[in-house]
């Protein structure tokens, strides 16, 4: 126990020792290069931690899609073919619709091959089924070998053919989008204010020639995903648009602008046998003259476009600066921990090196030294050399037991 208390009460001070091997100090200097060039290249200049850096972007988006197509021998504009319309950052542009019109509340047989029946018994099996196009009635309808159902009839036949409309490459979307910074309160917008409503109608995004028009043509989008319309108008699909900020507010304001990059969000299931692509139902619903209702159904196959907005902004700040700087100079002995593993552990000598690195001092040996002659070094034995100017040791490589 005493010895413990006797280690506690111990003070360790740092003891100089000066090596001069050239294997050792090249290490040292590249340990340290390396360490700094990390914090100046990586630290400072990439990531920028000189800066405070506000994360909490806050967006708005608003679109607008522009043409006309053809389907089912009609011309569909913006009216029939955007959904949802308010223009909000996710909407759909419709490719192909399966449409059953004249739908009644009423008992009719169902048209999925999987509901075919031969007696009322098999139909039973169905009940509560999710997957039909209405309630399974557990009655077997002989004349079409079908089980009925109770819903909106007649059922909906959805393996019927239908020619996408595949003018929707030449359809133009209008992307609207207005950013805060809240820590610095700055506020952008993805076009700049001088832009005249005629440059704007006239313009087509293009990430070189002309990176700041908010009008994307559909088919460029699905060009730079690597997909085409021919592709998606079918079975539909789902495009990412991501608007990233990034913006140093150190230099001029100006320079914060968006960057756009184009993405096929349902990538992971495009050759999924089920679930693949992307398609909704919608109705809409009339009312004969005596009251009754009615409605038409539309199996809508969309591609849907997904408006996603990111970024940071940074300014220059006083504490992330010197916070970082403190770490990177603690981190430049990081070199000297390095070089004391292998002088220590792997060099000839290390036995000599830990004899001069550590030395224990008690106080009988401080009294005896007190009655020494001034100046006198009891702790250097001859031929061990002792610097003049800051009393660190100096072992040389002769001075090393080979």
């Amino acid at each position: 126990m005493w010895g413990c208390v006797t280690d506690f009460f111990t003070y360790e001070t740092t003891k100089s020792v000066v090596v001069k091997s050239w294997s050792v100090g090249i290490i040292n200097r590249i340990v340290q290069g390396l360490i700094i060039a990390y914090f100046v290249g990586w630290v400072f200049i990439h990531e920028k931690a000189y800066q405070v850096i506000d994360n909490g972007i806050e967006s708005s988006v608003m679109t607008k899609v522009k043409g006309f197509g053809y389907h089912h021998d009609r011309v569909m504009d913006v009216a029939d073919y955007v959904y949802p319309p308010q223009g909000a950052g996710v909407f759909c542009i419709i490719t192909k619709l399966i449409i059953t019109e004249n739908q009644y509340q009423g008992k009719c047989a169902e048209t999925i091959t999987k509901f075919s029946c031969s007696t009322d018994e098999d139909c039973h099996m169905h009940f509560a089924s999710i997957l039909t196009n209405g309630a399974v009635t557990g009655t077997c309808l002989q004349d079409s070998g079908m089980c009925e159902i109770d819903g909106w009839c007649p059922a909906e036949d959805d393996n019927i053919q239908v020619a996408p409309m595949l003018d929707v490459e030449n359809f133009t979307i209008f992307i609207k989008n207005s950013i805060r910074f809240p820590l610095f309160n700055v506020t952008r917008g993805n076009f700049p204010s001088t832009m005249t409503s005629a440059e704007i109608k006239s313009c087509t995004y293009h990430p070189e020639n002309n990176p700041f028009c908010p009008i994307f043509r559909v088919s460029d989008i699905l060009n730079y995903t690597g997909q085409t319309v021919e592709s998606l108008a079918d079975k539909g699909g789902e495009i990412g648009i991501n608007i990233q900020w990034k913006c140093n507010l150190d230099l001029n304001i100006k320079h914060c602008v968006p960057h756009y990059s184009f993405t096929r969000l349902d990538a992971p299931f495009e050759k999924n046998a089920i679930s693949k692509g992307y398609n909704f139902r919608f109705a809409k619903y009339f009312k004969t003259e005596n009251g009754t209702e009615f409605r038409t159904l539309h199996k809508a196959y969309a591609i849907r476009f997904d408006v996603m907005v990111t970024g940071n902004a940074g300014k220059f700040d006083t504490i992330p600066t010197l916070i970082n700087l403190v770490a990177a100079f603690t981190s430049i002995g990081l070199g000297t921990v390095l070089c004391d593993i292998i002088l220590l552990n792997f060099l000839k000598g290390a036995d000599q090196y830990k004899a001069k690195k550590f030395e224990e001092v008690s106080d009988a040996q401080i009294e005896a030294s007190l009655t020494q002659s001034p100046g006198s070094q009891l702790s250097l034995k001859p031929g061990i050399k002792s610097s003049y100017d800051s009393g660190a040791i100096s072992l040389t490589t002769s001075d090393q037991a080979m």
